[in-house]
């Protein structure tokens, strides 16, 4: 394996590729055109990212590589796992709501040798001179059936009709959509498929729970209590349900993420920084979440509302039973609901107990930082202050996340109250700044 990728590896922790990530890998030294169709949480990331590794020069101080996606989540995943790479190259994620000014600056004065970004965004910075598009020669499309699907043909068409000098193009998706168009400007291509959906059904388990009353928040309650402490997914049809459910679910007292594309982004980001380091088992979300995020490790996935069709119930289901992971996944129905036609045989009936548990709590909460990496704060700052100011152990320290202005921190629960009080009024790394548990 070469180095670059063999160091890159060492820096995430990662010991073993799965089979996707290394015909990936084996395929790009072909020097052609790519197309990868993998199911959702499968690694595709990595696939993308470790090859690129060998295209990207360091002695080029220009864009060399643009990857574009259809989402900010997507665009900030990509950027976390490259930057955790610890390669010398540098990156610029580029997406609405987020400060265009601060992505020219970054472009212009850092030598960023990959975009990521959204379309809509990435169009912006093209017209206005702050991107040189005769620099890039390699593009990247990720979740390209998904582009497509929100809409991004004309902008991503006209992204491309800019970038005179590309050598090569990698496109990345969960389904095959069967004719690729002809904007994207594919040349010879090496086609890599992993799209087994007959392994994935024999790992994911689907039922059924029969609800008396038509509006069915109790039986979704009673349901989540029985699953207990296991990571589970409750996917709705609509923004509002997202609310309605999660202001339910928490007067019960059962503790929640809520996720939807009408939310602010800093409190999108805090749900799933929740949800991802355990500080809430329970993620309540529209098909926003089925695909494109990272979400590891997901036991269970629950249809509040039955999918529009069969391809959002494949993207939802695609969350859990994970390559050779097994998953559970249930469809709540009440009286006059009847199964769609995709599903070709009937579940079989998840019985839900006389008397439903208490809600559980996860091990973990989540402790805000108000300072971050622009402010030049890092996870060993963090875990040093939390150690000696707060008196914590390494086994009560979880994930860390440290974004450009704040960070995030799982800490074990039974400790909060205790490390509050010992870090009122301390600063950290000499700054003073707000630290409280993330609502």
């Amino acid at each position: 394996m070469d180095k670059l990728i063999e160091d890159a590896l060492k820096n995430l922790g990662i010991e073993v590729l799965n089979p996707m990530q290394k015909a990936a890998i084996a395929a790009s030294k072909e020097k052609k055109d790519m197309i990868l169709l993998s199911p959702t949480g499968t690694g595709k990331t990595l696939a993308f990212l470790l090859p690129l590794l060998q295209e990207l020069k360091p002695d080029n101080n220009t864009v060399q590589c643009m990857i574009l996606v259809p989402s900010r989540e997507l665009a900030l995943q990509i950027d976390s796992v490259f930057n955790a790479m610890n390669t010398g190259f540098r990156t610029c994620c580029c997406y609405g709501g987020h400060s265009s000014a601060e992505e020219k600056k970054t472009i212009l004065n850092t030598h960023s040798a990959i975009i990521i970004g959204t379309p809509g965004r990435i169009t912006d910075h093209l017209s206005k001179g702050v991107i040189d598009p005769e620099t890039i020669r390699i593009l990247i499309i990720d979740e390209f059936d998904k582009s497509l699907e929100f809409g991004f043909h004309d902008e991503m068409a006209e992204i491309i009709s800019q970038l005179p000098n590309l050598e090569k193009r990698v496109l990345l998706s969960a389904t095959d959509s069967g004719e690729i168009p002809e904007f994207t400007g594919l040349g010879r291509t090496v086609k890599l498929n992993f799209l087994d959906g007959e392994a994935k059904s024999e790992r994911l388990k689907l039922m059924k729970v029969v609800s008396q009353d038509k509006d069915k928040l109790e039986t979704l309650y009673r349901l989540l209590c029985t699953l207990g402490e296991h990571s589970t997914i409750v996917f709705v049809n609509y923004r509002e349900a997202v609310q309605r459910v999660g202001d339910f679910l928490r007067t019960k007292g059962l503790d929640n993420g809520m996720f939807h594309g009408g939310m602010e982004q800093e409190d999108r980001e805090r749900a799933l920084y929740k949800f991802r380091n355990g500080s809430c088992h329970v993620f309540i979300s529209t098909d926003l979440a089925a695909r494109g995020l990272d979400i590891p490790e997901i036991e269970h996935i629950v249809h509040y509302h039955l999918p529009v069709n069969e391809e959002a119930f494949t993207h939802r289901n695609g969350r859990t039973a994970r390559w050779d992971a097994e998953g559970s996944a249930y469809l709540i129905l009440h009286a006059e609901e009847k199964l769609p036609e995709y599903i070709k045989e009937e579940p079989e009936t998840f019985p839900l107990p006389e008397h439903t548990p208490k809600p559980s709590q996860s091990v973990w909460v989540t402790l805000y930082i108000g300072k971050g990496k622009k402010d030049k704060l890092s996870k060993g700052d963090i875990v040093g202050f939390l150690f000696k100011k707060g008196n914590l152990g390494k086994d009560d320290v979880g994930r860390i996340d440290v974004k450009d202005h704040y960070a995030f921190v799982a800490i074990r629960r039974k400790k909060l109250k205790q490390t509050l009080n010992l870090i009122r009024g301390e600063k950290i790394k000499g700054m003073k700044t707000i630290m409280e548990e993330a609502k």
